[in-house]
This record gives structure tokens, C-alpha cells and sequence, in this order.
């Protein structure tokens, strides 16, 4: 072979292969390797038991709506439901006490207003300080911010009980509406999602385009808001069917919401019936049970785009 063959040879000759990188071992633990958190068996146990601690009040108050006064205080305490459930949703609706109809009917009416009035007025308001450029837009959202950290309500009892006495709205629904039409949370929080979800080029093209600023509220900006505008119909409307006291001051018992009607029922007797207190209870959550179960996937999906954000 002569001198010039012999590097073409070397060169054909084959190479040893390289020796090949340690495999890296997958990590154990709790954490997986593309980021994503594994639930351990301890993170099971503690869900189920959260879940269990969460859902055992529930639970409780249908055992003894179902069961008797005496079996509330017994010990061991009962476990398992018992068979008046239906025997005493009938002496609910017809309790001599307590109008329980006529307190459905006006909370309905008083949250359902409110509900609708908050999360028109905190769309309009939210888009308005988030995309809208006006004199006094700072000072008039730090006004918003402070009526967050002041607790009004109770602060202003007074005024508003004196205000509805000059309108003569005692014991009428308007007075208990009238004071939650607006919230300064429900505006804070739409400012937010305009801010973060609705890009200002969308906003300048349907103005190109010839679109009004209440045609871009109503096509742009309400569809872009609609996870936001669930969870905070769902929180506006629980917060008024709970309330208690404006509508204890201004309301009389002819008149009732359906936690005065509770109330009614609690205290007809020196001693309080448990087992129709439990009911009248029951009877009061299942419109905001059947509302989680209907728009329940809609509001996680609106607090996770919230905090994604």
C-alpha cells in the first residue's frame, strides 16, 4: 500500500464510538420531571380529609332536619338520616311564624336585582377606568379602592336607616336594594380583567372601525368578560342572600327575606325546635347549591384565568 492510501485507510477504518452519557434517573418525589406536582399519599390523605371536614356540616344539618329536636342533643350524637325530612319541609311551608314562601320570594327578587345591578355597573365601570383616558379617572378609583378598605355597611346604619325613613321605604324591598346596588369589588375586580385580557389593539381597531363605545362594552368587551362576570355574579348573589342585618333593621316580619324568616322559626318558641331551624336552613342553600352545580365548571375556569393572569 503506498504512502498516499495509507490516510484514506486510516480514515475508513472504523472509529470506536464514543462512550455514551450516564442516564439521568427521573427524579422521585413529588415534583415530575416535565414541572407538573404529583399528589403523594399523604396529599390524597389530607384532601379527603379537608373534603370530609368541608362537607360534614352539610351532612350534619340534613341528619337532624331529619330527625327530632331530641336527637340533636342526644350523645352519641346520630349519624344517619332519619325519615321526617319530608314531613318537616311541609310544616316549614305552613310554620304560623315564619312565612317561609314569602321569604324565597323576596330574597329572590332583593338578590337577583342586585346581582344583575353589580355586574352591569362593575363591567361598565372596570371597562370605563381600564381602556377609557378621562379627567379624574385616578382620584375617582382610589374613591373605589377606599370604599373596599371602610367597612360602609356598618358604618353607615345609620345614615342609610335615616335616609330610608326620609324616602319612606321602611319595610319595603327598594330599601334593602337600593344600598348594594353598586360595589366597589365587583369594579376593582373588572378593571383588572380589562386591563390583563383585553389588549388596547382591539379596543383602537373597533374604534377604526367605526364602533361607539358602548358597541365595543357590548361585543368586545362583555364576551372577554364573561369567567369574571359568573364568579362575580356568584359571589354578589350569596353575599345578599345571606345578609341579615339591613334587612333585619328595615324590614318587619310581615315583610321577610328568607333569613328573617329562619329567624322567625328559631325564636317562635322559648325553646327552639332544631329540627325546623335545620330545615328552614336547608331549604334556604339549595338555590345557591343548584347554582355552584350549574355554573360550577364556569367559575374555576374564571379563578384560574384570574390567577393565571
Amino acid at each position: 500500500m503506498s504512502t498516499a492510501t495509507a490516510p484514506r485507510a486510516a480514515a475508513a477504518a472504523p472509529q470506536p464510538a464514543a462512550p455514551k452519557p450516564p442516564r439521568r434517573k427521573r427524579r422521585k418525589g413529588p415534583v415530575e420531571s416535565d414541572g407538573v406536582f404529583a399528589p403523594t399519599v399523604m396529599t390524597r390523605i389530607g384532601l379527603v380529609f379537608v373534603a370530609i371536614l368541608s362537607i360534614f356540616p352539610l351532612y350534619w344539618m340534613i341528619v337532624i332536619a331529619s330527625r327530632t329536636t331530641s336527637d340533636a342533643a342526644g350523645f352519641p350524637p346520630a349519624l344517619l338520616p332519619g325519615g321526617n325530612l319530608g314531613e318537616h319541609i311541609q310544616a316549614a311551608f305552613a310554620h304560623p311564624e315564619a312565612d317561609l314562601l314569602l321569604g324565597l320570594r323576596n330574597s329572590f327578587i332583593i338578590t337577583g336585582t342586585v346581582t344583575l345591578s353589580v355586574v352591569l355597573i362593575s363591567t361598565l365601570g372596570g371597562f370605563a377606568f381600564a381602556k377609557l383616558r378621562f379627567r379624574g379617572s385616578k382620584l375617582l378609583m382610589a374613591t373605589v379602592l377606599f370604599s373596599m378598605m371602610v367597612p360602609l355597611q356598618q358604618l353607615g346604619v345609620v345614615p342609610m336607616y335615616i335616609m330610608m325613613v326620609q324616602l319612606d321605604w321602611i319595610d319595603t324591598l327598594q330599601a334593602v336594594i337600593l344600598p348594594f346596588m353598586v360595589n366597589g369589588f365587583g369594579i376593582f375586580l373588572m378593571r383588572q380583567y380589562c386591563e390583563q385580557g383585553i389588549p388596547d389593539e382591539i379596543i383602537e381597531a373597533a374604534r377604526i372601525d367605526g364602533a361607539s363605545t358602548i358597541g365595543i362594552w357590548w361585543r368586545i368587551v362583555l364576551p372577554a368578560l364573561r369567567p369574571a362576570m359568573v364568579v362575580l355574579g356568584l359571589l354578589t348573589f350569596m353575599l345578599n342572600w345571606n345578609e341579615f342585618l339591613w334587612p333585619f333593621i328595615v324590614l318587619s316580619d310581615e315583610n321577610p327575606t328568607i333569613q328573617l324568616a329562619i329567624r322567625q322559626a328559631s325564636t317562635a318558641m322559648f325553646n327552639a325546635d332544631m329540627s325546623m331551624v335545620f330545615t328552614c336552613t336547608l331549604l334556604s342553600i339549595i338555590p345557591i347549591a343548584i347554582l355552584f352545580l350549574v355554573f360550577g365548571r364556569q367559575i374555576v375556569h374564571g379563578i384560574m384565568e384570574g390567577t393565571g393572569k
